[in-house]
């Protein structure tokens, strides 16, 4: 079995190609563009990690690129591909939303294509739980309205979904989209509010806390992403129509204070803290619901967010 990962040496990419390298001993394909939306180096760092298992091969490719794209998929014939190449972050698609309609939009409308051209029997997706805007009913479900998303970056995300329906349901092409959670953990993003706040403690920095601190965000640790990402991997898809839409959460929201508060403890520091108004394209609290996850595959998330903070300040006092 081929299985291709989009956007291998960022965060989730990169931990999911290390997971299925080491524990299920399968050739995996990485494509990547290297972009410089964050540290190119960390990018650089957690492929040279990878490039040691000899069952990895990497290929520096855009996924907006068609041609090469194309040409990558008929070389390779995959039998898997998880797509986890797009253009992240809610604030930067403010002022860069041009970035996010190349990647997100163009860039998927190639791999759907090419996932229907040479007939690959599962695409998985990678969605966010922006797509529920700021909805106020809680838990958030996969059937909860998602037509009004915050900000560009979310529309993108809500348009995939709705692009790989229709593919799904014209071409009958088996796709499985994971709506992910504020995912958090070590070699993380150093635009995600863990690493900037891990960074601004140590560094004696100030912690700029938007909307006073008072978000709530369901954080979940990289592992348990991977976990479920593998679990989808390896299910079947009954459906008449080959479609499915999952969360990833924890299911166990908290506030941006007590997890700032727990950064400190395991920096054994108090930060310096500003505190800023709500931003555009920001959401108040994120708590989704993994019954279906977890009833139909078998999910449930193992990592607290007090160990998961002690591993990912662990690993950063390492780094820095």
């Amino acid at each position: 079995m081929k299985i291709l990962v989009t956007g291998c040496a960022g965060f989730i990419g990169y931990h999911l190609c290390d997971y299925l390298l080491k524990n299920k001993k399968l050739k995996i394909f990485g494509l990547d563009n290297l972009n410089n939306y964050y540290d190119i180096d960390l990018k650089k760092n957690r492929l040279k990690s990878l490039k040691k298992n000899k069952n990895f091969k990497f290929s520096k490719i855009d996924i907006s690129d068609e041609k090469k794209i194309t040409t990558n998929f008929k070389q390779n014939k995959y039998s898997i591909v998880v797509n986890l190449a797009a253009q992240a972050g809610v604030r930067y698609s403010i002022k860069n939303p041009e970035v996010y309609q190349k990647s997100n939009i163009n860039g998927f409308f190639n791999i759907l294509e090419n996932c229907k051209k040479f007939k690959v029997k599962h695409l998985i997706h990678a969605s966010t739980s922006s797509v529920y805007g700021d909805n106020k009913k809680f838990p958030l479900k996969e059937h909860f309205n998602t037509d009004k998303p915050l900000s560009f970056y979310a529309a993108t995300k809500k348009s995939n979904e709705v692009m790989a329906f229709a593919y799904s349901n014209i071409y009958n092409l088996p796709i499985t989209i994971l709506r992910f959670f504020t995912v958090y953990g070590p070699k993380g993003r150093p635009d995600m509010s863990l690493y900037k706040f891990t960074d601004a403690i140590i560094n004696n920095k100030i912690v700029r806390l938007f909307n006073n601190g008072d978000h709530v965000r369901d954080f979940t640790y990289i592992s348990d992403v991977v976990d479920a990402i593998e679990k989808v991997i390896f299910s079947k898809n009954n459906k008449e129509v080959p479609y499915k839409i999952f969360n990833v959460s924890s299911n166990n929201p908290q506030t941006l204070k007590k997890f700032l508060n727990e950064i400190e403890k395991n920096c054994n520091k108090i930060s310096k803290k500003v505190y800023l108004k709500l931003q555009k394209g920001d959401v108040h609290k994120t708590h989704g619901s993994n019954d279906l996850i977890s009833k139909q595959l078998g999910f449930k998330p193992k990592v607290t967010i007090e160990k998961g903070i002690f591993n990912f300040v662990k690993w950063f006092k390492k780094v820095d």
